[in-house]
């Protein structure tokens, strides 16, 4: 049966200040805005939609219960960009050879109690 849904198509980060964001993003995946208005910001990395909406939220109290992979050819220098950029926390996702996902995080501004 065919489906209504044609796959994902955009993808929107919250950001305290919309204007350090375009800056940052844009040096980070090497690509300016296409859409620049006061309330988004969009991209377009390789056919898809980055936006960018201006939130005062505290990082600290964003849910982190959705997800977003972004493909790439070379995740070692991709990884390299981002960290150069000022990205503190990294995360990646590995499986096993028996199919087990396995997480990985490195947050410098974790410590045990």
């Amino acid at each position: 049966m065919p489906s209504e849904f044609l796959g994902l198509r955009t993808t929107i980060y919250k950001v305290a200040d919309l204007e350090k964001a375009k800056v940052w993003y844009a040096e980070a995946f090497g690509a300016a805005p296409y859409f620049d208005e006061p309330l988004y910001a969009g991209f377009n990395i390789a056919g898809y939609e980055l936006g960018l909406m201006p939130d005062e939220t505290p990082a600290g109290a964003k849910t982190g219960n959705v997800l977003s992979y972004w493909g790439v050819e070379n995740i070692e220098a991709t990884v390299a960009r981002f960290i150069e950029a000022g990205g503190e926390i990294m995360v990646a996702s590995v499986k096993d050879p028996w199919g087990n996902v396995i997480g990985l995080i490195y947050n410098p501004d974790f410590t045990l109690p």
